[in-house]
């Protein structure tokens, strides 16, 4: 009876045995952990600006009395004045960005003199008076200078047009010797298309994955061109151009900026395989 009993359990674990090589499980294999995309910062933009523009008139000039003599102004001054701006861009790479930008900037009032004679003989010096505003169309390009944690410094460039109005300009003569002054003369204010190119420099600060905040300064060489028309035996006058040095805060909006999660592949479950 001992001896069938060990018998049978011989038999049943022979069986066992063999039923588990015949069954063959492959090893699953690694689950990753999903990765980030990391690619470079790429595509259209809009952004926005305001400044504060430091105005140097390089001078003023006119055709003065019947002899039709071209003068320039004894004194020519133009104020300071506030600017805003919007553009569309494209960030190519993480280094180089262009945009065209348009600007305003908001009146910037004129202060002159001249000196010449009242009626025969007697000295006189003119009070000149007026305004000008200038809207700006610009094709830039930037290299980005690297990152440095959250802020990015940048230089860059521009050529593009402005187009410069001139309010009407109000000339009062008043004798030296204060007998008096002549009635006011006002001449017509001109506006022109002018040539224009300017040079940049600031630091963007990353506020979102998509949004920058900007801090700059940009300097502008607006050229020379016409400034008011002729009246009373004078006239017309050009002004010889202006700089403009601006300082200006604003921000970016990057559309697709930011990085999106990409999970790794996983396969599918493998059916066992029996051999």
């Amino acid at each position: 009876m001992k001896t069938s009993l060990i018998a049978v359990a011989a038999v049943l674990l022979a069986g066992t045995a063999a039923y588990s090589a015949d069954m063959y499980q492959p090893e699953p294999a690694p689950i990753e952990a999903p990765e980030v995309e990391v690619a470079e910062a790429s595509g259209w933009y809009l952004r926005g600006d305001a400044g504060y523009s430091f105005n140097k008139l390089r001078g003023a000039e006119f055709f003065q009395g019947s002899n039709a003599d071209l003068v320039d102004f004894d004194d020519a001054d133009l104020k300071n004045s506030f600017t805003l701006g919007a553009g569309v861009g494209y960030q190519v790479n993480n280094y180089l960005r262009t945009d065209l930008t348009f600007d305003y900037m908001f009146k910037s009032d004129f202060d002159g003199s001249t000196s010449g004679s009242c009626g025969v003989s007697t000295a006189c010096t003119s009070s000149d008076v007026a305004a000008m505003r200038a809207y700006t169309l610009m094709a830039n390009a930037y290299v980005d200078i690297g990152s440095y944690g959250m802020v990015t410094p940048y230089v860059g460039a521009g050529i593009g047009g402005s187009y410069v109005k001139w309010d009407n300009l109000r000339n009062t003569s008043c004798a030296d010797d204060g007998s008096g002054c002549d009635p006011t003369v006002e001449h017509g204010g001109d506006g022109s298309w002018r040539f224009a190119y300017q040079l940049m420099a600031g630091a963007s600060i990353d506020v979102t994955c998509n949004v920058k905040a900007d801090v700059g300064y940009r300097f502008r060489h607006t050229l020379g061109g016409d400034m008011f028309g002729y009246n009373s035996n004078g006239g017309p006058g050009y002004d010889k151009g202006f700089y403009s040095h601006e300082a200006h805060v604003g921000a970016r909006y990057l559309f697709g900026g930011c990085a999106q999660p990409v999970a790794a592949y996983e396969p599918p479950p493998q059916p066992l395989v029996y051999k």
